[in-house]
């Protein structure tokens, strides 16, 4: 029986499954990428990468509920952003029935959420090891509110210009990924690099808690991509599947690359072949058959390796600017590649599942089968068109944020920081201790650092200690 606590739009299991979707992906980035990042830098910044990560989602939050959400989602304004307000603060907003899916606004509010949280943490990914976090307090709600709420209107709310031109992202190949590729890669230029140091040698700090973060970051696409149809239906499940095949292909690819041309398996290797596999996939993942997820997975999987490998290598203006993980290979070239793959293996009643009855939404490959040759080329076209938008929209709002963020603070830190690294900036080490177990004399973190305890029996442990 209806309620006033279910009323009879809603869907119990859908509302569930989406909620329980968007916390996989929030697990992505709280606690994922902040292990991820903090492991994977070498030791003195560990504490500031980590930190960038868990500052971009509380922030991005606030945000989101105060202006974001509703420009990415709300009543259209202009062709490519939503009218801001502060409906999403109400009550009455946030319990009726959201723009999608049969749950209430507030659930879509939170999916939407972690997806933008995701996106500007990935952007910091490209600018670890120098960047100063002031800086990064005002880059994360500027770029939010002027890149990632057009990206996303214009391409995935039923008002925007790209999703009526007919633009497939099925989970955000262009509105998470090639954004913050692009975006991270743009910022890296105008913040300038890690010292000369830092750039010859940036060993991982545990590649252990590397892989358990790689591992969040894995499963939780579980959520990533099974969320995107706004149902537990079977196109969420086939989404979850093609999501593992894709990633799981491309890390092996990646994998018998390394093998083959330095002799050696690579664990890091091997989690950016992981990443390229679940961004690829993810514009496509409820649209393609199995055949074609394990297709992109080798494309995945072997042509990020040579632009990272090979073509950067040998480009004097990639090698200029300082992408410290590579977020343009792993998401921008990745994202790309996926969005064009779209275009030309999307089968049209996968499409159909998602997308409704819409003949337009057709891969080259079926729509030349059907003798449809100019609906799949269009299709293409109009892919090719999403990837110029992003890759247009985020060099320039990057660019401008960058040059008013840095009249108000310098983008890169000192000398003397650069030099230091956590400690310096924030007072804090990864590591309380040093060397085979003893205490690091000049850490923060030393006994002397605190004051001393009026509980007997802890000062009894400190003597003793």
């Amino acid at each position: 029986m209806a309620t006033e606590a279910a009323p009879e739009w809603l869907d119990k299991g859908d509302n569930a499954w989406q909620l329980a979707a968007a916390t996989l992906v929030g697990l992505q980035s709280v606690p994922g990428l902040v292990i991820l990042y903090g492991s994977i830098v070498k030791k003195k910044w560990a504490v500031n990468s980590a930190f960038m990560a868990l500052y971009a989602f509380a922030a991005t939050f606030v945000c989101w509920c105060l202006w974001a959400f509703r420009m990415s989602f709300g009543d259209r304004l202009l062709p490519f952003v939503g009218r801001p307000d502060l409906a999403a603060l109400d009550q009455a907003f946030l319990t009726q029935q959201g723009f999608a899916g049969a749950y209430p606004a507030a659930t879509l509010l939170f999916f939407q959420f972690v997806f933008a949280a995701i996106t500007l943490i990935l952007v910091a990914g490209s600018l670890l090891g120098r960047v100063n976090f002031r800086a990064w307090m005002l880059f994360v709600p500027l770029w939010l509110t002027f890149s990632y709420t057009i990206g996303a209107f214009s391409l995935w709310s039923p008002n925007g210009f790209l999703f009526k031109a007919g633009v497939m992202d099925f989970a955000g190949g262009y509105v998470i990924h090639l954004s913050s590729g692009i975006a991270g890669f743009t910022a890296a230029y105008w913040v300038g690099p890690r010292t000369a140091k830092d750039r010859e040698s940036f060993p991982p700090n545990n590649i252990l808690l590397t892989l358990a973060g790689a591992g969040l970051l894995w499963m939780g696409w579980t959520g990533f991509n099974g969320g995107a149809p706004y149902a537990a239906n079977i196109d969420a499940s086939l989404a979850v599947v093609n999501t593992h095949f894709c990633t799981a292909t491309s890390l092996l690819v990646w994998l018998c690359l390394d093998c083959f041309v330095f002799g050696r398996p690579s664990v890091i290797g091997a989690v950016q072949g992981m990443i390229t596999g679940l961004v690829c996939i993810t514009p496509a993942a409820g649209l393609v058959q199995g055949w074609a997820a394990m297709l992109m997975g080798v494309v995945s999987g072997s042509v990020p390796w040579c632009t990272m490998m090979v073509l950067h290598k040998r480009s004097r203006f990639l090698k200029r600017v300082d992408d410290t993980l590579a977020v343009l290979h792993t998401h921008g070239v990745a994202g790309s590649l996926g969005g064009v793959l779209t275009g030309v293996l999307a089968e049209p009643r996968l499409s159909r599942l998602f997308f409704g009855d819409d003949p337009r939404y057709v891969g080259l490959v079926y729509a030349l089968k059907d003798g449809r040759a100019a609906a799949g080329l269009r299709q293409v076209g109009v892919q090719l068109a999403g990837i110029a938008f992003v890759v247009a929209l985020n060099v320039a709002v990057t660019s401008a944020v960058c040059l008013v963020v840095g009249l108000l603070v310098p983008l890169r830190l000192s000398e003397e920081q650069l030099a230091a690294g956590d400690d310096a900036i924030h007072g804090e080490d990864a590591y309380a201790v040093w060397g085979d177990g003893e205490t690091y004399e000049q850490s923060v973190h030393g006994n002397h650092s605190y004051p001393m305890t009026s509980n007997p029996m802890a000062s009894k442990a400190d003597e003793m200690i």
